[in-house]
């Protein structure tokens, strides 16, 4: 399902004293969130005045919080993305949860949960019987988050429950 925004990380801290504040980026690189216009925290939409890497943070400048203290309200929020600025082609692991997985036209089961491990994702499928399919081409044929639908091949051994 299609999530009209995408969590991009917390606020951890300030930086400085002109509101800059210090993001724990959940994107694939930091990098990423500087490629973007405005953001949203805590339901308001912000302009972004500034971003930069530091390390594996963001530190991030949004019109409308010009101080430290301001910017030390904002500590612990989430900062989202808006969907519609990114990329149709980027799938979320947000987006998958729940999502209906079939192998050659069987129903398996839902999406329970997305892992992400150093050399892929694995999806976690429940219906009738759990199976742990890994997030690679070999095995996952198609995603359509309009139908709600993905097409997976399952191999001796993803079955979770099998001896």
């Amino acid at each position: 399902m299609k999530l009209p925004f995408i969590e991009a990380g917390e606020i951890v801290t300030t930086h400085g004293v002109r509101g800059e504040m210090k993001i724990l980026t959940w994107l694939d690189s930091p990098e990423d969130l500087c490629d973007f216009d405005r953001c949203r925290i805590d339901g308001k939409e912000y302009k972004i005045e500034a971003c930069r890497v530091q390390k594996t943070c963001n530190l991030l400048k949004v019109a409308g919080i010009d101080t430290m203290e301001a910017a030390q309200a904002m500590r612990g929020k989430i900062v989202e993305l808006y969907r519609e600025d990114i990329s149709d082609d980027v799938i979320f692991g947000a987006e998958l949860i729940g999502m209906e997985v079939y192998g050659q036209d069987t129903f398996l089961g839902k999406i329970e949960e997305v892992l992400d491990y150093p050399g892929n994702q694995v999806y976690v499928v429940r219906g009738e019987h759990e199976y742990m399919i890994p997030a690679v081409k070999a095995f996952v044929h198609s995603t359509d988050l309009e139908a709600n639908r993905m097409q997976v091949t399952v191999i001796e051994g993803m079955r979770s429950d099998e001896n």
